[in-house]
């Protein structure tokens, strides 16, 4: 069998937490930290792991030996996201890279070594430009074959002692000590209970043993085990550059200066974006301030960005951030002629703008209609010219979010924004099934509810009514189709005909004083009027009317 290829492998410890620590809310990865993938711990941070933290633990096996453990769910497009800057450095030093997984790159050894003298100076090349993105803890190896240099680099290296070369020939003998886990394949166990403990003795089982047993898995393990590791690197195409960046020297604080310094770069950007038959529909804004201090959002579009609707994307985010910090601005439409660009997140003057495209769409799904545009359209340019006079928060659309209060579900967000908090299906328990009814009050409506006998029902600690509910008293009738027969504002009992509950609604029962026990009920009226109760510590109100 031929040598396997001279290949480099790029490797940074523990990406996800790395990547934890660069996002959009950078977390403190100095204290115990693990990020949780199906409830097993797919990467820990150095506090954690000496506190006993392993990859492949259970979450309460990990909270067990860390109580004060901080648990991160699993975002493979942040890693992704937050790698990309990384990828694009090591493609400036040494083009003809392969991303294995975000924290794991691959190259052929081969080209780099010709033109920086050397595989270890390009190795320490590629070190240089990792570092250079701001990631201080870098692994890089060269050896016979992508797999001989990923061990190489996992195994022995280290955080002063960053480079190993694995000399040509010699993989073999470098992996026959390694234990058979790093094959990280299914049939790990079943060497282990035949007593095959590392990968020499996987080796020594020969090809044809191996292959008879697993088919072309075993001889895949064996090549594996053996460093003749078949797999060519498989050099991506690097994606075209749509960003654009704009860097301040010296610093600006004001808003109109750094509007005036974007609007040629906007324009390049949405260019360059129908050059590849796209537009952009969720755009990245990163603000970065001289002292490393940065500012990062998402803004979305009801349409599509053009190079006015970027600028003044920018400028809201300056006005928000400037209304936060030490100076202040005007709100959005001081920002707009000329506010101070500070905040809470961007305490320092801006040096830096970065414009990315989040999201895209097809451009034959933006364009123009043939006979003119439509009601949505005119709608549409007429909010966005609108709220580029008044500002991001100058034109607000209603929305529904999620809650377990009717009320509380009730939104306002900016044109083209999306609801700010969870979604309406994600689990709300104790929140109202639909249908919904068309009428929610701001305010609660008091109301009575009362037994045969006129005295008040409630319901008692076993969620169960102390009488049957007859009558239902309005002390102030809203005025609705459902209650147009009211006379004026003066309370009105009405016979209950219907009725349909209690669901239990329980909020924070672990804060005393924010907790909340009440009660939904569904009635209809003797006028068919149909109501939603709700009884609270024996007090009632109405949340809605189904009209």
């Amino acid at each position: 069998m031929s040598a396997a290829p001279r290949t480099l492998v790029v490797w940074v410890p523990d990406w996800p937490i790395v990547a934890l620590s660069r996002g959009e809310e950078p977390i403190d990865t100095s204290s115990p930290v693990a990020i949780f993938a199906k409830g097993v711990v797919v990467a820990c941070s150095a506090a954690a792991r000496a506190e006993g933290v392993r990859r492949g633990q259970r979450r309460r096996d990990a909270q067990a030996r860390c109580p004060q453990l901080e648990v991160v769910m699993d975002d493979p497009v942040r890693d992704h996201r937050v790698f990309a800057p990384v990828v694009a450095a090591v493609e400036g030093a040494a083009p003809g890279v392969q991303v294995i997984h975000p924290g794991l790159l691959t190259l052929r050894a081969k080209g780099p070594a010709r033109f920086y003298g050397g595989e270890a100076a390009a190795a320490t090349v590629l070190v240089g430009a990792v570092a250079g993105e701001g990631v201080d803890d870098v692994r890089v190896a060269v050896a016979d074959g992508a797999f001989t240099a990923e061990q190489a680099a996992r195994v022995a290296t280290r955080a002063g002692d960053p480079l190993r070369i694995v000399p040509a020939g010699q993989a073999a003998a470098f992996l026959a000590p390694l234990p058979i886990a790093v094959l990280d394949d299914d049939t790990v166990s079943l060497f282990a209970r035949l007593g095959v403990q590392t990968l020499g003795a996987v080796a020594a089982l020969g090809p044809d043993r191996l292959a008879e047993r697993f088919g072309a898995r075993g001889a895949r393990l064996h090549a594996l085990a053996s460093g003749q590791d078949p797999r060519a690197v498989q050099a991506r195409t690097p994606p075209p550059e749509l960003h654009r960046e704009v860097a301040f020297e010296p610093p600006v604080t004001l808003a109109d200066q750094i509007a005036f310094g974007l609007r040629v770069p906007a324009e390049e950007f949405t260019g360059r974006l129908g050059e590849q038959g796209l537009v952009c529909t969720e755009l990245r804004v990163v603000l970065t301030g001289e002292n490393g201090d940065r500012s990062e959002r998402v803004w979305r579009h009801p349409d599509a960005f053009d190079a006015a609707a970027i600028v003044d994307r920018v400028r809201w985010q300056l006005a928000e951030q400037g209304a936060a910090g030490t100076r202040g601005v005007r709100g959005a439409a001081g920002a707009a002629t000329g506010g101070a660009a500070r905040t809470a997140g961007l305490r320092s003057a801006v040096t830096m703008v970065r414009i990315e495209p989040e999201g895209v769409d097809a451009a034959a799904h933006h364009t123009a209609r043939l006979f003119g545009s439509g009601p949505e359209e005119r709608v549409h340019h007429a909010l966005s010219r609108v709220q580029a006079m008044l500002g991001h928060q100058g034109v607000l659309t209603p929305g529904v979010g999620g809650g377990r209060w009717l009320a509380e579900r009730q939104q306002l967000v900016p044109w083209g924004d999306a609801a700010a908090r969870g979604a309406p299906a994600a689990p709300w328990p104790g929140s109202l099934a639909g249908p919904l009814p068309p009428t929610v009050f701001a305010e609660a409506l008091p109301v009575a509810v009362l037994d045969a006998d006129g005295d008040m029902v409630a319901v008692d600690g076993r969620g169960e009514l102390t009488a049957e509910p007859v009558w239902i008293t309005l002390a102030s009738p809203p005025s609705s189709p459902s209650s147009s027969s009211s006379s004026g504002g003066a309370a009105r009992r009405r016979a209950i005909r219907r009725w349909a509950g209690p669901w239990p609604l329980l909020e924070r029962g672990w804060d005393p004083v924010r907790a909340r026990r009440a009660h939904r009920f569904q009635i209809v009226d003797a006028e068919q009027a149909a109501w939603l109760l709700v009884c609270e510590e024996g007090i009632w109100h109405a949340e809605g009317v189904y009209d």
